[in-house]
């Protein structure tokens, strides 16, 4: 038995509930299997990891550790230190002065480890001990950091400085990363993620080009690069794309995966030849973002209820219907995420995959080997699926599957572009699914839009004047005690007046009545009608309540509705 190992015992007798005979125990079990000591008084469960790690940092001399001082490390220091090596070997620099780099390590005896890191900083290493958990934990913070730095230097970097240097022709290929068309590119894919754009428009004209990003359902231009920059900056997005940089007089798609500040970002890209050029437009999905459930997007009250009891149902179709951009898609993974359960087998085929959902099979849309919605639910039938999502019904075929899929039993979700609920019955009916399949599959619909929510920190309250309650729908006695606001923009809001978004929403239960206007063919108007008289509000309504509770504006509620005309 060696004196370290002796030592390390005496300490653990002295300094925790280990007892001589399970000391005894565990050295017997050391000499036969050559494992560690504190390997297998942890396994045993006589000691704590946290208790080992104590005793080895008294027996070397040694810094403990039992929380990293994340806030006071400065990122720099992990900036030759490669993040997987770092997790690799769970070690993490915290400090550097006179006499060397303070590193917290989970494991101090891997003297390999402290040479590598003794060549990486060029200093002497001075080790300290720490949980792996808790060195995972620091090294996550302090890369993320590293990142917002990296983010705040590029933001500081002017567009118009990082053009100076686009003057010559670049073969993009043969760039390095400090290219400023590289840069440049960089900058605004950062900046976008930073302002939670959903999308960048690049945008040729005759004698100019835009830059634009969509934020909160609207596009705001950001920059205008020269024009002759063009052909650089469109290329530059075709090579991050594994798109076809030569071919400039077809559309290419296709897709960029990057990481921002520790998210994973999806780009879908799109590329189509216009008169002055190629048009690229970038749709950015935050892969890393938390779902919402169905009260953070804007349900509440009576309509939250009925759609619970309806997704709870066994069999049928759940319509959620609107333009595009309307959040239909995110509506529909809030309804999965409450259902989702071990007992549930749910499936989705999707165009494309925007958000993973832990235990449900989804299946990306491919229409170039013709893995379409149709094929794709054909074979999800297969799967003995008790719950199915299809992204979106386009065309007969699918409708059909869709609607034959609810008959034998499957609850199903789906989206359909229509402007509001009633008129979905009437597009399926348009598409040439029979009536009477329609109304004895459809359980719901609900249509939505997206309203932006009113700026708390500039919002300014006043009183509209009778003109403007009247085009909204309201009276003055309907206001009265209620603080309507207008948008006003300050820094917060980058001086749009408004952030961040909800839903306002029409949920139409298929009743017995309504499904006997489906039957008799009747138009969108009628079936709304009869939809009214059983109580339902129209997105419009539920706008206004929106106003009344001084959520939005009146502005906003016009700008995001029309009227409705029964």
């Amino acid at each position: 038995m060696s004196p370290i190992r002796s030592k390390l015992g005496s300490i653990l007798l002295e300094h925790t509930k280990l007892t001589q005979e399970q000391l005894d125990e565990v050295l017997e079990i050391q000499r036969e299997t050559g494992k560690r000591l504190g390997e297998i008084l942890i396994e045993k469960n006589y000691l704590r990891p946290e208790e080992v790690m104590k005793a080895l940092s008294l027996q070397l001399g040694i810094p403990f550790y039992t929380e990293i001082p994340v806030a006071d490390i400065d990122p720099a220091l992990v900036n030759d230190i490669p993040i997987n090596y770092a997790k690799q070997h769970d070690v993490i620099p915290i400090a550097r002065d006179d006499e060397g780099v303070t590193v917290v390590m989970s494991d101090p005896m891997r003297l390999n480890v402290i040479d590598d890191l003794r060549l990486i900083l060029k200093s002497r290493i001075k080790p300290a001990l720490s949980s792996p958990t808790k060195i995972q934990d620091a090294i996550n913070r302090v890369y993320e950091k590293k990142s917002e730095d990296k983010i705040t230097a590029l933001e500081e970097e002017s567009m118009d400085e990082l053009s100076i240097g686009l003057a010559e022709p670049i073969d993009l290929l043969d760039t390095t990363d400090e290219a400023p068309i590289i840069r440049l590119i960089n900058q605004l894919l950062f900046r976008a993620v930073k302002e939670k754009a959903s999308d960048i428009h690049i945008e040729p004209y005759e004698r100019e080009l835009s830059i634009r990003y969509r934020i909160d359902g609207i596009l705001y231009e950001v920059y205008k690069p020269p024009k002759r920059f063009q052909n650089a900056i469109g290329s530059r997005v075709k090579v991050m794309a594994n798109l076809n940089i030569a071919e400039k007089r077809l559309p290419q798609d296709g897709r960029i995966r990057i990481k921002i500040a520790g998210k994973d970002i999806d780009i879908r890209v799109s590329v189509v030849p216009t008169a002055h050029g190629e048009r690229v437009v970038m749709r950015l999905l935050d892969k890393s973002s938390v779902l919402l459930k169905l009260p953070d997007l804007g349900f509440g009250g009576e309509s939250l209820k009925k759609i619970q009891s309806i997704i709870h149902m066994k069999h049928g179709i759940f319509l959620v219907c609107g333009p595009t951009g309307s959040g239909k898609s995110t509506t529909i993974y809030a309804c999965l995420t409450e259902i989702n359960s071990p007992e549930l087998n749910i499936i989705t085929v999707e165009d494309p995959v925007e958000y993973e959902l832990r235990g449900v099979g989804q299946i990306q849309v491919n229409p170039k080997i013709n893995l379409t919605f149709a094929t794709g639910l054909r074979s999800i039938l297969r799967q003995d699926p008790d719950i199915i999502m299809v992204g979106e019904i386009r065309d007969l075929e699918t409708a059909d599957i869709s609607i034959q899929a609810s008959l034998t039993g499957h609850l199903v979700f789906s989206t359909i572009h229509t402007n509001d609920a009633p008129g979905s019955i009437t597009r399926l009916v348009d598409m040439g699914v029979e009536p009477f399949l329609v109304s004895s599959s459809i359980l719901a619909v609900l249509g939505q839009r997206l309203i932006r929510l009113v700026c708390k920190e500039c919002a300014q309250s006043y009183t509209p004047s009778n003109a403007d309650l009247l085009e909204i729908g309201l009276k003055p006695e309907d206001i009265q005690g209620k603080t309507i606001f207008r948008a006003v923009g300050c820094p917060k809001c980058t001086n749009t007046g408004y952030k961040g978004r909800k839903a306002i929403h029409e949920l139409m239960v298929i009743s017995d009545d309504i499904r006997s206007l489906i039957l008799q063919n009747m138009d969108a108007t009628t079936i709304k009608k009869q939809a009214v008289k059983e109580g339902m509000k129209t997105i419009r309504d539920d706008g206004v309540m929106r106003i009344i509770n001084g959520e939005t504006t009146i502005d906003e509620i016009l700008r995001a509705t029309q009227v409705d005309v029964l």
